[in-house]
């Protein structure tokens, strides 16, 4: 975030302060999004104020089959765009990854500095800051997609599916993935996968469950999917 707006207050409670009021009759924060926008991107890096959520899904599925391709035009790396990016962020598209090393978004989507605003967590699991950071990143930034990217053979949803007793705070993310394992339980097919995908799902909808959100898809800005990526092919596919 900018730092050079000190009197604009970027906190969490303060978001949705302004924001509930306005939701709870009907409103979008029109007034808070623009005021924080302005904030955060004045003066920004020129970007598609056009794209639709559509056409957003689509560039990153377009750079996924470039990556998978090997065809990477390794868009927007250059130190010219680190000095126009520097001036301020207007991601066209927001992740929720997991934190595997083997799945780092702006290479497996073909994209580069300030395309995406990125969150990585074991499980890619909706914590409350998480989904407070994807808020800002759609809200503020104008992200107009979130994607939240699963993998095949996660760790995290294997240590939730086998159970048992984990050190430290680890069992915060076992905990939070759990319910997803015990409604794939009945599915056929491999149990580590259906449990994934099954996560996947499952933070999606906590996701569209935030009334930011939720106001943001209503008035057609913004598109919530859910997507599973193949560690073997680097292929992304929609998990619906």
């Amino acid at each position: 975030m900018s730092r050079q707006h000190p009197q604009i207050n970027l906190s969490r409670r303060s978001l949705f302060k302004f924001g509930a009021g306005a939701i709870g009759t009907g409103v979008l924060t029109v007034g808070l999004s623009s005021n924080l926008l302005a904030a955060e991107t004045a003066p920004a890096a020129p970007a598609e104020d056009d794209i639709t959520p559509d056409k957003a899904l689509q560039e990153l599925l377009d750079g996924n089959e470039r990556f998978v391709k090997t065809k990477r035009k390794n868009p927007h790396q250059t130190h010219s765009r680190l000095v126009e990016v520097a001036k301020g962020q207007k991601p066209f598209a927001s992740v929720l990854s997991c934190a595997d090393s083997r799945v780092p978004s702006e290479i497996v989507f073909d994209q580069g500095l300030g395309d995406l605003f990125v969150c990585r967590v074991a499980g890619n699991i909706a914590t409350t800051e998480e989904i407070g950071s994807l808020e800002f990143g759609s809200l503020v930034l104008g992200s107009k997609v979130i994607m939240v990217v699963g993998h095949q053979r996660c760790g995290a949803v294997s240590a939730a599916f086998k159970g048992g007793e984990v050190p430290g705070q680890i069992g915060s993310l076992i905990a939070a993935i759990k319910p997803s394992v015990e409604s794939s339980k009945g599915e056929s097919g491999d149990k580590i996968e259906n449990a994934c995908k099954a996560n996947i799902l499952r933070q999606v909808e906590k996701l569209k469950s935030s009334p930011v959100l939720s106001e943001l898809i209503k008035a057609e800005k913004l598109k919530i999917v859910g997507s599973y990526y193949d560690l073997d092919n680097g292929k992304i596919s929609i998990v619906d």
